[in-house]
């Protein structure tokens, strides 16, 4: 397999925040974020559902307060969460998923993701699913690369990130920018598509060793 469409390394840390209920440090490559997990927990009764859960996302960049991008990567993230928790478990509470960046050099959104989804299952939140999530870059000669690096994003004439659930590798997320073909669009898909596998597997190794330590 060539570098285009190889993913980065991956590694992670669970349960390294006394405070939360679950929390997971995540990194692709040299991007690394740490997401916290608390809930279900009491909600205000403006912000409640009655018949489910309340999930909220706060998204913290690595310096600075959050501008117009940080907020769009925060809903993304929120509506990808929102539909593997089984919400209706818990009417009338709150899910708070809070992810601080700490380094960014490429496909954050997926790192983002990636890591919520481990700080949930190390918080033992009932999902439907698990999901992964894999970005692409498109290059000026229409070549593809997978979990491709900051500098790449920069250089490239499009970007794409798309989530998967475990169950069907249906799609969950599709988000891009950038100008590329419908062909390019569809490669992308299922290059990012096949690239989840490694992600899922690790989720479950990541899990086998939690377990263990208990």
């Amino acid at each position: 397999m060539s570098d285009y469409n190889k993913l980065r390394a991956t590694a992670s840390e669970l349960t390294l925040l006394t405070k939360p209920d679950g929390s997971a440090n995540y990194s692709q490559g040299d991007s690394t974020v740490m997401v916290g997990v608390y809930g279900p927990t009491d909600i205000k009764q403006s912000k409640e559902l009655a018949d489910n859960a309340t999930v909220e996302v706060i998204f913290k960049p690595k310096i600075g307060l959050p501008g117009v991008q940080e907020k769009t990567m925060e809903n993304m993230i929120r509506n990808t969460c929102q539909s593997i928790i089984l919400r209706s478990l818990h009417p009338r509470s709150a899910i708070t998923i809070i992810i601080q960046v700490i380094q960014d050099s490429g496909a954050l959104l997926s790192c983002c993701i990636n890591a919520a989804c481990m700080a949930l299952m190390d918080a033992g939140v009932s999902l439907r699913h698990t999901v992964a999530s894999v970005s692409c870059a498109v290059d000026d000669d229409g070549r593809i690369t997978i979990d491709p690096t900051l500098k790449l994003e920069q250089e490239s004439t499009g970007v794409l990130h798309f989530a998967f659930d475990s169950t069907d590798k249906n799609v969950v997320l599709s988000s891009t920018h950038g100008t590329f073909t419908s062909h390019q669009y569809l490669s992308c898909l299922a290059s990012c598509q096949e690239g989840t596998r490694k992600i899922f597997n690790f989720y479950r190794t990541s899990a086998e060793k939690r377990f263990k330590k208990t």
